[in-house]
């Protein structure tokens, strides 16, 4: 396939984006699928580290994250992005520059209690104290998807549920046919 596609994780932090997009790239791989994770820390720790939190620094975040992620899709690679993408806006920006047939929106949903819960990062103790403005889904805003290709509630199922919720959900179009527990 000349183009693959490009899975677009979106959610609040701490909602399992990342651990999500880690079960799918171990599970693609079982598959014989090549795949690469673009997570959201990652790139703004390298590619994205000029930029800060501001509206106009978000949206410039997501719009070369697809880029990357458009590039990474020409050569034949399935792309995992697991990015807040906080914004319909942006994550329509990410769409146009893939593309409409290779973009696939996906909803990491979790309630706000249990991402402050799981919160590795303590981004969420930072907000509450004062000492971080703007962090989506707390004091800044989170635009839930209006048509997602799918939504996996995180707080109610596990990585694995969620994660072969998603495979499920792709199967007609990673292998042209259906896929069965038994292949995960």
């Amino acid at each position: 396939m000349k183009n693959e596609i490009v899975l677009w994780l979106v959610g609040i932090p701490s909602s399992g984006k990342t651990t999500i997009a880690h079960y799918l790239k171990a599970q693609f791989s079982l598959l014989h699928y090549y795949c690469v994770i673009l997570d959201g820390d990652d790139i703004r720790c390298s590619v994205n580290r000029d930029l800060g939190f501001s509206p106009e620094d978000r949206s410039e975040n997501i719009r070369r994250a697809a880029a990357i992620a458009k590039i990474i899709s020409s050569a034949g690679v399935l792309t995992i992005c697991s990015f807040i993408s906080p914004l319909r806006e942006m994550r329509q920006i990410a769409r146009s520059i893939i593309g409409d047939k290779l973009f696939i929106e996906i909803h990491v949903n979790c309630a706000l209690a249990v991402c402050i819960n799981r919160d590795v990062k303590g981004l969420y103790q930072k907000a509450i104290a004062g000492e971080i403005d703007n962090l989506t889904g707390y004091n800044a805003d989170f635009e839930t998807p209006l048509y997602p290709f799918l939504v996996v509630n995180t707080d109610a199922e596990t990585v694995e549920e969620s994660g072969n919720k998603i495979l499920q959900a792709l199967s007609h179009i990673i292998q042209n046919r259906p896929v069965s527990p038994k292949d995960f």
